[in-house]
């Protein structure tokens, strides 16, 4: 895996990142701190992709149980250390999972197993932070065929 940054000049902090799968993604910094708020911070990148790969863990072995997932959401929230270096110390996931006839105890369990098992960038966080998290399961109607 790699990725290439580059710094987009003196007027400010904007930071464009290529990814080695080709995408292209914008970072930037506040005003106070010589940004110009155009993109997100890089740690809201990090906290974005921790939700991200979680989700992804969700979803798929929800989806390998052949449950009936319609949506998932997870919103996180972190705080982060006082000094430098600001790292999270507490991030908390909380996870909306709907679908036809979910098991609340599934959805729960493949939360923990991407906790436990296969996030890996929750692992990494979970060095210097707290990770906790909610689920919430909304059922809807099974579909009609």
């Amino acid at each position: 895996m790699e990725c290439t940054i580059d710094w987009g000049g003196p007027e400010g902090m904007l930071f464009v990142a290529r990814t080695g799968s080709g995408h292209v993604i914008a970072m930037d910094g506040a005003p106070d701190g010589g940004g110009n708020n155009l993109a997100p911070r890089p740690m809201e990148m990090l906290l974005t992709g921790a939700g991200g790969c979680a989700a992804y863990d969700v979803v798929l072995i929800l989806k390998r149980g052949r449950h009936k997932i319609a949506g998932c959401q997870v919103k996180l929230t972190g705080e982060r250390a006082e000094q430098d270096p600001k790292v999270f110390t507490k991030i908390h996931f909380v996870f909306t999972v709907t679908g036809a006839n979910l098991p609340q105890a599934a959805v729960e369990r493949a939360v923990q197993l991407s906790h436990d098992k296969y996030c890996s960038a929750t692992a990494m966080l979970n060095k210097t932070a707290q990770i906790t998290h909610s689920v919430t399961v909304v059922n809807t109607a099974a579909p009609t065929d």
